[in-house]
């Protein structure tokens, strides 16, 4: 019995090509751009607006963000006074502008020093382990079972009312969050392969902790900074509703809340316009916050 032998068939590169182009086979598809969503860009530019306002007031607004007005006590907002006016005859929208420079750096301390700390004991936790873990991880669960507010409070009333005890009340309050999060990912980190081919080849712990566990542990501990930056400033102004932050005639978004609020029915703009502000803010920072967390 004969063996009969089969060849592959091919088919000539010529030839692909002419069957490709006549839409045998499917052409490859160019990829396409991604597009930035509109809100990302709109929470930019209220992010971008805010630090203006905080580092150049003077450029966005004539009036005076202290000095009040003869005769233009609590005007509605029009032409001339955009926002209105408060019950010292002060030009609202020069206060919610001067005003940012105080909101905006208290946060910024706050989110700051929660970085810094937290990151710094969830390393030490998830790098060193054993006793060192432990005793970190206790200190943070004693932390987060203590109610933020409350805890800012007692801290305030130990160093002193203000705007800057008032952003290390804060910061300290957002530590526990900070390492457990810088923890949990050096744990992850710490365990990856390319960790372990670093020990291997003759990386020293520091080292390695330095240029590897480090590195790759901090991009989840960055987009959540952002996040805790809107949560900052919502505890600052909190703080300065309640009369413990930023002392008047001094502009501060939560002050000027708390000094409108007995106007609120004569003079609702006192408390809305300021209210609108810090939610813009809040807003801005938790969808960049949203952004980073699902590029990393």
């Amino acid at each position: 019995m004969s063996s009969i032998s089969f060849e592959k068939a091919t088919v000539p590169e010529r030839d692909l090509a002419g069957l490709e182009s006549e839409g045998t086979l499917p052409a490859s598809r160019p990829r396409r751009r991604r597009r930035v969503p509109v809100t990302l860009l709109l929470a930019w530019a209220v992010i971008a607006i805010a630090v203006l306002w905080a580092l150049a007031p003077q450029l966005f607004t004539a009036y005076s963000g202290t000095e009040g007005i003869a005769g233009a006590q609590r005007l509605a907002p029009g032409g001339v006074h955009w926002l209105g006016t408060d019950q010292l005859g002060r030009d609202l929208y020069a206060r919610i502008v001067y005003g940012a420079s105080q909101t905006l750096s208290a946060a910024l301390v706050a989110a700051a020093l929660g970085l810094l700390l937290g990151t710094a004991l969830g390393l030490i936790a998830g790098a060193v382990g054993g006793v060192a873990d432990d005793a970190v991880m206790r200190l943070v669960d004693v932390l987060l079972s203590i109610p933020g507010l409350l805890l800012s409070l007692s801290i305030i009333i130990l160093l002193g009312f203000g705007t800057v005890n008032a952003a290390i009340a804060v910061g300290i309050t957002s530590v526990a969050n900070f390492a457990r999060l810088a923890r949990a990912e050096v744990v992850r980190v710490r365990h990856s392969d390319y960790v372990e081919a670093a020990y291997g080849s003759g990386g020293t712990f520091w080292a390695v902790l330095w240029r590897h566990i480090l590195p790759n542990s901090l991009t989840s501990v960055i987009a959540f900074s952002a996040l805790q930056f809107g949560s900052a400033i919502l505890a600052i102004a909190t703080l300065s509703f309640l009369g413990y932050g930023t002392p008047p005639p001094t502009p501060e978004w939560g002050l000027l809340i708390a000094e409108g609020r007995n106007y609120i029915s004569t003079a609702w703009w006192l408390t809305t316009f300021p209210g609108l502000a810090v939610v813009a803010v809040v807003l801005a920072a938790n969808r960049i916050s949203r952004a980073l967390a699902r590029t990393y």
